[in-house]
């Protein structure tokens, strides 16, 4: 825990200078103050999780080349492939951290990028993280895949109302024009092609939430609002059920906050 805006992580085997240049024994999440108060936002949790996930399955460069092949199939310029590739280690956090939470982590991810206009359509040549009006849609074409229609379109209905217009920033062209086909050739590719470090199975068959995953959420969110055991739900489901108790207005955010913390101390 610290200061500061954004969450970091410390992947397993480099050195760290807080012990002495040694190597990391085992990784690390670091959060913001501000997440930890409001568990509703612990979807980066998830997200940071997600990229010691992609280290250590060995999954760092099997991801970038599948993207690229299936983005190139799609006759995607090169250009915009380097893109999209450069981009890999992000999308895969955030799609990987959607199949572990569900529909909620789309929610804790509008609470990162919804800034002001400019900055959501703002395209930095060297940043490693999607440009924040791409990012949404690519967590709600999972989501949709996921079985989770009605969650996506209510989602890009509140972010393109709020962002209508891509091109009022310095996006290039080639990006915005070939969005339509390259985003769900992405989530293809990351979600549902096969991966041999994973076993010959993909992400998304080996991290599995659907349906009855969501209504133990839901059920949960109740139980968590009331104060009450919310059973034997997996401790990452408790950050969809902090959301949606939020949400619907079950309980008063101190006390969703409370019974949260109390819930993980139990386990």
């Amino acid at each position: 825990m610290r200061t500061g805006f954004s969450p970091a992580t410390f992947r397993r085997g480099i050195p760290l200078r807080r012990l002495g240049r040694q190597l990391n024994p085992f990784p690390l999440v670091q959060l913001p103050y501000h997440r930890l108060v409001n568990p509703w936002t612990l979807g980066a949790v998830l997200h940071e999780v997600s990229h010691n996930l992609q280290s250590d399955l060995g999954l760092n460069k099997a991801v970038p080349v599948a993207m690229g092949r299936r983005l190139l199939e799609e006759d995607c310029p090169p250009a915009v492939v380097q893109v999209w590739v450069r981009w890999n280690r992000e999308i895969f956090a955030d799609l990987s951290a959607l199949l572990l939470g569900g529909p909620s982590v789309v929610g804790s991810l509008l609470d990162v990028v919804g800034r002001s206009p400019r900055s959501v359509v703002a395209y930095n040549p060297r940043g490693p993280h999607p440009t924040p009006w791409f990012r949404v849609y690519i967590s709600t074409e999972l989501l949709r895949r996921m079985g989770f229609a009605e969650e996506a379109e209510r989602y890009e209905s509140l972010w393109s109302k709020l962002y209508p217009n891509p091109r009022a920033g310095n996006l290039p062209r080639a990006l915005v024009d070939t969005f339509a086909r390259a985003n769900p050739a992405v989530v293809d590719a990351l979600c549902f092609r096969d991966f041999a470090p994973l076993g010959q199975r993909s992400l998304a068959g080996t991290i599995t939430f659907g349906d009855k995953e969501h209504q133990m959420t839901l059920e949960a969110a109740e139980r968590l609002a009331a104060g009450t055991d919310p059973g034997i739900i997996p401790a990452r489901f408790l950050i969809g059920s902090a959301r949606a108790a939020l949400d619907r207005g079950l309980a008063r955010p101190g006390v969703i906050t409370k019974n949260f913390y109390t819930e993980l101390a139990r386990r």
